[in-house]
């Protein structure tokens, strides 16, 4: 039985149940297996009814369509088939209809694959770019960060747009509860592996009707034209604006110029989107922490398979913090926007710190905005400088360590083998008992670390091997505690946790670590500000905008206003006696140093998601990191276990149950994700494995086949 013709079909057909009769148009018999195809052709709005038979491959049905439009001037080699109903792109066009599963009932679109997205930057600013909504989303972030001219790609990703309400739900109470209300095939949700916000922060066009001869199409406006720029603080200065648009305005031009002046744009970020920071989530505990990585697109499929649009919104971020090769003469805008979205997150709480390490952040956001301000003298890096600055990375490679300052001078003796000793307090803190610390003789040597109960004893108290452990720095400068914290993992007893306090910041050798962490110390000690008048200081500084909303009311409720300037907040007098430490520092020395102090920080890299085990009622969090996965204690965050890459054997997720499981080389983990897919926790592990594969010789190819073979998944 064929379906009925409606009246804007371009053939007729009388008594189709008789004698087979050619029909007029293509010649097909009626009788001999052909049947009708619906394509709608987005471009002109209108529809086409193609007689195929379910042998011809894809290929031809487009090539059959060009040439009954033959009349219509157009370029139609961007043009792809797209199946609403399916979620699909059919781009494979050696297939034939009917190995794609297409049926008289299908209706399919004949549409561009390269449309308008809006893409919100790490800085928050806002651009439109023309991208392939048919490729891989992986492919389609590299594709992007090539034309704004962003090395390492592989670093970012495309995520949804989410608020301050959806922290309030788990990922999988809200797909339940959506699965019920959707009842009729019109209300479910498209079959991608994040619907998070598919049908709430993204909206959807309405598809096409055919009835009584008319159609009817609903079209979504693309927004401002391709490539300008649109900031979302309404009180932007015009000049700016123009100036903005002038650069980027050219930013889909196929040419190296227009690359090269979106990437200097990109290089820094005049304004401050004050509007666009207050939409921001800002998690207030561990479990919205873990609910905000549930946007996180499906690198392995397009971005129009996970209910994206021409048109819509959606944030580019650094996904995987693992950044390769920070180079200051290629990397201008690359260093911009990881110090844009590190700013962001310290603001938004989404990271741990102390009061003085706030005042550290704010310090230099403060010197930045001024140096942002001044002209800035460019830098010529010769070959000589190259050279130096790889034995550096060679010289730190070697030595271990992350310097917080350059030029940290380092003990030229590489055969010396370093040693920590002294007296230390120390605890094993224990539940139900109390415990106090007691003054332990420490032995550092050779990644273990020996305690005795005094000097003069030969035999240690125990030996813990350091490589298996996770150290926790916990200090305050303030209060003057200065300890670390340490969880080993055994077989026997699962994580052990000690407390090592020192009396102060001073230790002894391993000379690149102590360093590293002594400059990193005496940057939250307040210096002598910069002298600048009190005019400069109301014009500049407001400390809403350096500090998080937490910290500003507890700064500001530290004695209020200054008794020798009641004009100035206390607040900014802290600001400007902790950028006494960075007030020499150039625009780019200060962005780089800010990244320097973020990953510093404890919980620098952590991506958590909650989890709930097989076989266990309780729930916990998983921690991501770029080395390692850690399972942690909901309510205080304490790691109960460590997972190191190198001892993962095997990853994967069954697709039925939804669970994913980690084999390692004692023993495996089974888990549901309770705040996001599980797709989404595995292909941040395999995309740490494949970072960590990065090297050198091999960083100006990337290879996108390893990468989804080891964030793919198996179905």
């Amino acid at each position: 039985m064929f379906p009925t013709n409606n009246g804007n079909a371009n053939h007729s057909f009388n008594n189709i149940s008789g004698s087979s009769t050619p029909t007029p148009s293509t010649g097909f018999t009626i009788g001999d297996g052909s049947w009708e195809l619906r394509v709608f052709i987005t471009d002109l709005l209108m529809e086409r009814v193609l007689r195929v038979k379910s042998d011809l491959h894809i290929g031809g049905v487009m090539l059959r369509l060009v040439e009954e439009l033959d009349d219509v001037a157009m370029d139609w080699s961007d043009h792809a088939l797209w199946w609403p109903e399916k979620n699909s792109w059919l781009t494979h066009t050696r297939s034939t209809l009917d190995q794609c599963g297409v049926t008289a009932s299908a209706e399919l679109e004949f549409t561009p694959m390269h449309k308008i997205l809006r893409v919100q930057l790490p800085d928050l600013r806002e651009m439109d770019f023309k991208v392939d909504f048919s490729m891989k989303t992986f492919n389609t972030v590299v594709d992007l960060c090539k034309q704004m001219g962003i090395r390492h790609p592989e670093e970012l990703s495309f995520c949804k747009p989410i608020t301050a309400d959806d922290l309030k739900y788990n990922y999988a109470e809200r797909q339940l509860k959506k699965q019920q209300q959707a009842k009729v095939p019109n209300g479910q949700l498209p079959p991608d592996t994040n619907t998070f916000v598919a049908n709430k922060s993204i909206s959807s066009n309405k598809s096409h009707n055919v009835s009584n001869g008319s159609l009817e199409r609903s079209t979504h406006s693309a927004g401002t034209p391709s490539g300008t720029w649109r900031h979302p603080n309404s009180s932007m200065n015009s000049s700016l604006d123009q100036s903005f648009t002038k650069t980027v305005n050219v930013a889909n031009a196929d040419s190296l110029d227009a690359s090269d002046k979106l990437n200097a744009s990109l290089s820094n970020s005049l304004l401050s989107p004050e509007g666009a920071r207050a939409k921001l989530p800002r998690p207030k505990s561990l479990l919205e922490k873990a609910r905000m990585n549930v946007g996180w697109l499906d690198s392995s499929l397009s971005i129009m398979e996970q209910g994206v649009k021409e048109g819509h919104t959606l944030m580019l971020r650094f996904k995987f913090y693992a950044f390769y090769d920070l180079n200051p003469k290629y990397d201008a805008a690359r260093i911009n926007l990881i110090y844009n979205q590190a700013r962001y997150q310290i603001l938004n709480e989404e990271i741990d710190c102390t009061e003085e390490e706030m005042l550290m952040f704010a310090a230099l956001q403060y010197q930045i905005k001024l140096q942002a301000k001044q002209p800035q003298t460019k830098q010529q890096m010769s070959a000589d400088d190259d050279i130096e600055r790889a034995l550096n990375d060679l010289q730190v490679s070697l030595e271990g360590g992350n310097h917080i300052t350059p030029n940290i001078p380092t003990s030229s003796d590489i055969l010396h083998v370093p040693e920590l000793k002294g007296f230390i307090k120390f605890m094993k803190p224990r539940r139900f008992t109390l415990r106090s610390f007691k003054e332990q003789y420490f032995v550092c040597r050779d990644l273990r670390l020996s305690y005795y109960r005094n000097n003069e004893e030969v035999d240690p108290v125990e030996v813990i091997d350091l490589p298996s452990c996770v150290a926790t720095p916990d200090v305050h400068i303030s209060t003057g505690r200065f300890g670390i914290r340490l969880e080993v993992p055994s077989a026997q007893h699962g994580v052990t946790e000690y407390l090592l306090r020192f009396s102060d910041t001073t230790m002894t050798h391993f000379q690149a670590e102590v360093r590293g962490i002594q400059a990193f110390l005496s940057l939250q000690q307040p210096r002598a500000p910069a002298v600048m008048s009190p005019e400069q200081h109301l014009a500049d500084i407001n400390v809403e905008e350096f500090v998080s909303p937490r910290f500003s009311r507890k700064i500001r409720g530290k004695g209020g206003w200054c008794a020798g300037a009641p004009s100035e907040p206390l607040g900014s007098t802290r600001i400007l006696e902790a950028h006494g430490n960075f007030k020499d520092l150039g625009l780019m020395e200060a962005k780089l140093q800010f990244i320097r102090c973020w990953q510093a920080l404890p919980d620098f890299g952590v991506t958590l998601f909650l989890v709930k085990h097989m076989g266990h009622k309780k729930e916990e969090l998983l921690g991501v990191a770029f080395n390692r996965i850690m399972k942690m204690d909901l309510a205080t965050s304490d790691h109960l276990k460590t997972i190191r890459y190198n001892t993962i054997k095997a990853w994967n997720v069954n697709w039925g149950t939804k669970h994913m499981m980690i084999q390692t080389e004692s023993e495996s983990l089974t888990f549901s994700c309770l705040t996001a897919e599980c797709k989404v926790v595995h292909e941040f592990i395999g995309g740490y494995i494949f970072l960590s594969m990065r090297t050198k010789d091999a960083n100006q190819t990337l290879d996108d086949e390893l990468f989804h073979k080891l964030t793919g998944g198996w179905a």
